[in-house]
C-alpha cells in the first residue's frame, strides 16, 4: 500500500431493487468523508443513475474502467457487469439479487489486484426469488481461503458472534462440539485482539440448554462440553467465561462486563442482539486476510425509493473497517521485525550447549556500574 493514499474502501451496491444507493449516496453527501477515505462503488452506472433520478438526490461520481484510475478526493464508481437491470423498487427479484453478487465478484477481482484496501457492502438477503448462500459465506468460498470466519454483530453494547451458524434448531445440539467451540473462542479472541486491540479480551460464552442446563437436569452438554471447552482454552491462556444462561445474562445486562459475546445459535445471539440495537448495527467477517465489513440492514424493500433511509448503519460499517484495517496494521508491524535471539541452542552428545553468550562479567565491573 502506498503510505502517502488514504485507505480505499470498496462498496458493494447490494440488492438493486432495495435501499443501497440510498445508503451510500447519503453517506458520501457528507464531504468529510472524502477526507477519511477513498470509496470505490462496485455496481451499474445507469442503476446507480435511476436511483439518483427517483430520490431526487445529487451525489457526484466518476465511472472508471480499470483500478489504476482509482483517485483520492472522489467517488469512484467502477461498473461490475454490462447487462440491463430493470430497477422494481421493493420487490426482490432474481435479477436484482444477482446484480448484488456481480458486483461483489467484480470488487473480490480487484481486491486479490491490491487495488483497495477494504470492502462494505450494502444490504443482500435471501427470499422467495433469489436464494444464495448469504454475502459472508460467498466472499469466504470466492476467496478461496481454508477454513471458515467468523461473523461478529456489533452495537453500542456488545460484539456477538455464534458457534452454529444459521443451522435448523434440530441440527444446533449436534453440532455443539468442544472442537467447534474452540475453534470459534479461538478465531473471536483473536480478532479481539488483533482487530480491536484488546489487550486481554473477556469473553462470555451461553449454555445451550434453558438455564444454561441446570447442572444437569435440562440438560448435559455444559457439563459434558462447554465447560470442559473453557477450561482447556483457560490453559490456553483465553479468558472465556461460563456458560451462562441465556435469559437472565441479556436481563440482567451482563453483556457490559465483556468484550465479546459467543452464542450457540442464530435465535438465541441475534434476538436479543437485535432488540438491543437501534440504528447503527454493524456485521465483521472476522478471521479473513481481507477485511469486510456491512450494515446490519435488510435490503429495505417496504421504504426504498422513498428517500426515508437512515445511512447511519452504512456509515458506522465504513468506519468499523477503517478501524480495523488501521489495527491490525498497528497489531501487525512488530511481528515483522522480531527481535534477534541472542543465543543459539545446538546439541551436544547429551546436553544442550550455548554459544555466542557474552563472557561473564568480574564482579569489579558489576559493582562499578559498567557493562
Amino acid at each position: 500500500m502506498n503510505e502517502n493514499r488514504k485507505i480505499r474502501v470498496a462498496i458493494t451496491h447490494g440488492d438493486t431493487n432495495g435501499i443501497g444507493y440510498e445508503l451510500i449516496f447519503k453517506t458520501f453527501e457528507d464531504p468529510e468523508m472524502l477526507e477519511l477515505c477513498t470509496p470505490i462503488i462496485y455496481g451499474s452506472p445507469k442503476v446507480a443513475t435511476y436511483h439518483r433520478n427517483v430520490l431526487e438526490m445529487q451525489p457526484n461520481f466518476t465511472i472508471i474502467n480499470d483500478g489504476n484510475e482509482i483517485q483520492d478526493g472522489r467517488v469512484n464508481f467502477m461498473p461490475a457487469f454490462d447487462e440491463e437491470i430493470k430497477v422494481e423498487f421493493g420487490i426482490p427479484t432474481e435479477n436484482s439479487g444477482l446484480a448484488g453478487l456481480h458486483a461483489i465478484d467484480r470488487a473480490l477481482v480487484d481486491y486479490n489486484e491490491g487495488y483497495f484496501d477494504v470492502l462494505v457492502t450494502a444490504p443482500l438477503e435471501n427470499n422467495q426469488n433469489f436464494q444464495f448462500s448469504g454475502q459472508s459465506r460467498y466472499i469466504e468460498d470466492h476467496l478461496e481461503v481454508e477454513g471458515q470466519g467468523l461473523n461478529i454483530l456489533l452495537n453500542q453494547q456488545m460484539r456477538m458472534a455464534l458457534v452454529t451458524r444459521n443451522l435448523p434448531l434440530k441440527q444446533v445440539a449436534e453440532s455443539i462440539t468442544k472442537a467447534n467451540i474452540k475453534e470459534k473462542i479461538t478465531l473471536l479472541h483473536r480478532s479481539l485482539k488483533r482487530d480491536f486491540r484488546l489487550s486481554n479480551p473477556r469473553i462470555a460464552m451461553l449454555g445451550l440448554n434453558p438455564k444454561a442446563g441446570e447442572d444437569g437436569l435440562l440438560g448435559a452438554e455444559e457439563q459434558e462440553i462447554i465447560v470442559p471447552a473453557t477450561k482447556e482454552l483457560a490453559k490456553e491462556g483465553i479468558q472465556v467465561f461460563g456458560p451462562y444462561a441465556a435469559d437472565r445474562f441479556f436481563a440482567e445486562n451482563q453483556m457490559v462486563y465483556f468484550d465479546a459475546v459467543l452464542a450457540m445459535y442464530y435465535d438465541q445471539g441475534f434476538i436479543p442482539f437485535r432488540t438491543l440495537t437501534f440504528d447503527d448495527a454493524q456485521n465483521y467477517l472476522a478471521g479473513l486476510p481481507l477485511v469486510r465489513t456491512a450494515p446490519e440492514l435488510t435490503p429495505g424493500f417496504d421504504i426504498a425509493g422513498k428517500g426515508i433511509a437512515d445511512p447511519a448503519a452504512m456509515r458506522h460499517a465504513i468506519f468499523l473497517a477503517i478501524d480495523i484495517f488501521r489495527h491490525r496494521k498497528e497489531y501487525d508491524e512488530p511481528m515483522a521485525n522480531p527481535l534477534q535471539k541472542l543465543y543459539h541452542e545446538k546439541r551436544d552428545e547429551n546436553d544442550k550447549v550455548r554459544f555466542n553468550i557474552p563472557k561473564k562479567q568480574n564482579e569489579s565491573s558489576i559493582q562499578n556500574g559498567s557493562e
